[in-house]
């Protein structure tokens, strides 16, 4: 129960790594260079980033306990392994999109990403049925992130 209580917890903090490697990255958030980008009207207000990504890294983290949980060594090498490369793409997009400035290359990125999610999303399944249904609302998510991204992009382009 112990152990249980700490692995949970380990791929909680995890998960949680991705935003802030990203922070220490790209040391910016929206600045006045994203103030000054044109916007889709279906822009959201920036307060519901926070929340909404709160609420997606912690079930991220209890997606991969799962995962962990029901696996042996072998069968968790593949979905495990899915779960770091999306940890890995996500946290590349904040530094590219709001530190370099640089929305298509952001816009690949998370085109990788929600790749990446949607084989975490299948690998996870044969473990946990739970897991899977856990990593759908981040795909949804990433998957309207990918519209406004190539919404900025386009409006925005040279």
């Amino acid at each position: 129960m112990v152990k249980n209580s700490i692995v949970l917890f380990a791929f909680v903090i995890l998960a949680f790594s991705a935003p802030a490697i990203s922070a220490l990255l790209s040391m910016s958030g929206p600045d006045a260079w994203y103030a000054d980008l044109n916007k889709p009207w279906f822009n959201p207000p920036g307060w519901v980033f926070g929340p909404v990504w709160t609420i997606l890294y912690l079930t991220m983290g209890v997606a991969a306990w799962l995962v962990w949980r029901n696996g042996n060594a072998a069968s968790l090498v593949w979905p495990l392994g899915l779960f770091l490369v999306q940890l890995i793409l996500n946290a590349l997009w904040t530094p590219l999109f709001f530190g370099m400035h640089r929305p298509g290359l952001a816009l690949i990125d998370i085109a990788a990403l929600w790749v990446a999610i949607g084989a975490t999303t299948v690998a996870f399944y044969s473990s946990s049925k739970t897991a899977a249904a856990l990593f759908i609302p981040y795909w949804l998510w990433v998957s309207f992130a990918t519209v406004l991204n190539a919404s900025i992009w386009w409006l925005n382009r040279p």
